[in-house]
């Protein structure tokens, strides 16, 4: 597949999330709940997280901001979804390194659409808005 099919491909993969959010809403029930913005951008995600016996048992986010921003939000919810809070962080961790342009061992977790997000490294203005959704559930495992 060339780079512009690649290309296009990820941008496909990014409005659908953008149009057709996963996980957007509430968690039913107690919940950790964490606020987060995007000054830069006007980004803002509230993030909930439904945890049991350290498992990531239910994500959802509601929020405004631009299509990375809130694709990102929908990729994250369901990626950690079923995750041990370790690997949900060890996640994130390799969701930042991605986003930094490094290179990341993907054998541990398969990525699935998040990988679509690649692209945001060659616009580093934006690698806040495809972080912001991560960044809260670190915030919010972490406190």
């Amino acid at each position: 597949m060339s780079f512009n099919n690649l290309d296009t491909l990820y941008r496909q993969v990014i409005m659908d999330h953008y149009k057709h959010p996963r996980n957007r809403g509430f968690v039913e029930g107690d919940a950790l709940t964490v606020d987060m913005n995007n000054p830069t951008c006007g980004d803002r995600i509230q993030l909930q997280l439904k945890i049991d016996d350290g498992i990531v048992t239910d994500a959802k986010f509601e929020g405004e901001g631009c299509s990375i921003s809130m694709s990102s939000a929908s990729m994250m919810t369901q990626a950690v979804k079923g995750k041990q809070i370790d690997q949900a962080l060890k996640m994130s961790k390799l969701f930042s390194q991605m986003m930094l342009g490094e290179d990341v061992d993907t054998e541990e977790f398969d990525l699935e659409d998040i990988e679509a997000l690649q692209g945001v490294t060659k616009f580093p203005a934006r690698i806040k808005c495809a972080t912001l959704a991560w960044k809260a559930m670190e915030k919010g495992v972490h406190e």
